[in-house]
């Protein structure tokens, strides 16, 4: 194994920097992979790509890009007590104390610890690189039937939509809305689809990702984005509205329109990151019963448990990847990705 390797990074201008760094060693309870997938979140767009504007947990510390990674381990170091060498692992992309409620709880994602939080990609080296050195106790497992494509985007994309309508609920009583059908609201079609939800209709400004949804089947029909969406939802739903709608765009006319095309006692909740939303409570939500949720990513758990259903289901995330890269094409990637003309986006280090 070579002792040094090329890795990504954001300066925050719109571009990706190339550099040649170490290879790190793993250390106690530590792991090395080798990098097969990692695919590109909005959340690096929005946050890190163009300019660094996260603060806190959101804060990018100039470490290697990418948040989205699996792999396969080629060393592991003293401690490891479930994972070796030659396993095929997916990244749960936050570190966490371990020892806080939220950790405790497999939500790494809320770890209360301002010292020892850091996620992959934004404060400590991420999976757009050759190698990445992972936690243990970051790591789910691969199962064969699943590609690497697939599990990367298990590391973020379609388990945070998982978490998501695990807390809604979802089943073949329920039309469904999507508002955003960038690669979380495709993610959402999917899953609600093996679900069993009887109506599925997805908004989005974009006719690329309105095509993408279609010819997938991730959505049994698509609005452009417009100022009559809501009355638009309600004609689909024989004018009742939907009893579950997702807001995947953080977009604050999107997410109005998830409000008020929900019929009484429907259930929203709030996936996509950034922007704001102003309605009325007391005809909005109130008066018609309505509950909303808020989701920030998933747990350890429930990624376990989304990786057996997806290959219960035969459901393959990887066939939302519109597009492919090599890791010194990283500069295209999210080029492309900052477009929104297209699906998901992977840079795949390593082959399958």
């Amino acid at each position: 194994m070579s002792k040094m390797m090329k890795a990504a990074f954001l300066p925050g201008n719109s571009t990706v920097e190339m550099r040649e760094v170490p290879v790190p060693e793993p250390g106690h309870s530590e792991v090395l992979l080798a990098v097969k997938a990692s695919t590109i979140c909005g959340s690096d767009i929005r946050a890190i790509y163009h300019e660094h504007l996260g603060k806190g947990p959101e804060g990018y510390q100039g470490v290697i890009a990418g948040h989205e990674p699996a792999g396969q381990i080629v060393a592991a170091g003293p401690g490891c007590r479930r994972f070796k060498v030659g396993d095929r692992v997916i990244v749960y992309h936050i570190s966490g104390c371990g020892v806080c409620n939220d950790c405790r709880r497999g939500y790494m994602i809320s770890c209360t610890s301002t010292e020892y939080r850091r996620a992959y990609g934004w404060q400590r080296d991420g999976g757009m690189a050759e190698y990445l050195l992972a936690e243990e106790n970051d790591l789910i497992s691969l199962p064969d039937s699943l590609t690497y494509l697939d599990g990367a985007q298990v590391a973020c994309g379609f388990g945070t939509v998982y978490e998501a309508l695990e807390k809604v609920g979802i089943d073949g009583n329920h039309a469904v809305l999507i508002t955003g059908l960038g690669p979380v609201g495709l993610a959402a079609g999917a899953l609600c689809r093996k679900l069993g939800a009887e109506k599925i209709i997805g908004i989005d400004i974009s006719a690329e990702r309105r095509d993408i949804a279609l010819s997938l089947r991730l959505c049994d029909s698509v609005l452009a984005a417009g100022p009559d969406n809501a009355n638009e939802v309600r004609e689909l739903t024989g004018g009742y509205g939907v009893e579950r709608a997702i807001d995947c765009s953080g977009n604050a006319e999107a997410r109005a329109v998830a409000i008020r095309a929900t019929r009484k006692w429907g259930r929203i909740v709030m996936v996509g990151e950034g922007g704001a939303v102003s309605f009325n409570p007391s005809p909005d939500i109130i008066h018609d019963q309505k509950t909303i949720y808020g989701s920030w990513v998933t747990s350890t758990w429930l990624m376990e448990e989304l990786v057996e259903r997806l290959v219960r289901w035969n459901l393959h995330p990887e066939d939302i990847v519109t597009h492919r890269f090599s890791l010194n094409q990283a500069s295209e990637a999210y080029h492309l990705m900052a477009s929104g003309r297209c699906g998901k986006v992977a840079v795949c280090p390593g082959a399958e």
